[in-house]
Parts: C-alpha cells; structure tokens; sequence
C-alpha cells in the first residue's frame, strides 16, 4: 500500500504558520517536538496532514510546490474568515464543477480553497473527491 502522506512546509514564523491553520482552517496540533535539528509541528486539517518544519524557506521564491489544494464545503465562511484574519484571498471564482479561492498563507504558501459540485462531477471524479458514486 502507498498513500500520500503529508505535505511537509518551511515555516519562517512557525508559531504564526500554526496559527494560520488552526484558525484558518480549524488544523489540529498533533505533535510538537525538536527533530532533526528544529522544530517539528505535525497537524491535521481535516483527514489531511501537514507537517510544519521551523525554517524559512530556503528561496524568497515559491518552491517546486504550486500549491496546497484545501477542499471544503463551507466556501464562503472560509473566504470570509480568512479575509478577517487579514489574509489576501482571491474572490470566489465558479468553474463547472467546481467553485474555488486563492490565498497566500505564510511564506507566501499559495492555496487553492475549492467546493466541489457534486451533482455536476464526473462519475469518475465523485469518490476521489469524497462523494458516494
């Protein structure tokens, strides 16, 4: 068996990049130790796992990593909290299948916030996105 696991971030502010996922997106801290030379953080968001590394990332650019994909089915009420939590977010954009945000977290970190539609999904798509076929 192979499962994606966890992404794993550069945190330049790790107590700030905490933060930005417990409030923002209600994320769990699992477990905070000191590994490999700094601070681990592991959380959940959700059935998924991040897991917070305290060190900037190494480039002021973003990384091999686009961005972190945050599927939800309260759309508006994340966009709204996070814009309350000052974080710039795209507006709500709608897309057949699907209607989604962007936002920058810390670090510059780009993440796409989308709600899937299920009644106009692909067949194909339904249980990977976590709806009964």
């Amino acid at each position: 068996m192979i499962n994606l696991h966890h992404a794993h971030l550069m945190a330049g502010d790790i107590d700030t990049t905490i933060a930005f996922w417990c409030d923002g997106f209600g994320a769990q801290v699992v477990y905070d130790v000191e590994f490999a030379g700094a601070r681990n953080v592991f959380l959940t968001v959700g059935t998924g796992r991040i897991h917070l590394y305290d060190q900037p990332p190494r480039s002021t650019e973003r990384s091999t990593v686009h961005h972190l994909g945050i599927q939800t089915d309260e759309l508006e009420t994340v966009v709204e909290r996070l814009r309350a939590m000052g974080v710039s977010v795209t507006d709500i954009r709608c897309e057949p299948t699907a209607r989604y945000a962007m936002a920058e977290g810390p670090d510059r970190l780009l993440l796409e916030i989308f709600q899937p539609d299920p009644t106009d999904l692909p067949p194909e798509l339904a249980a990977y996105f976590g709806f009964a076929s």
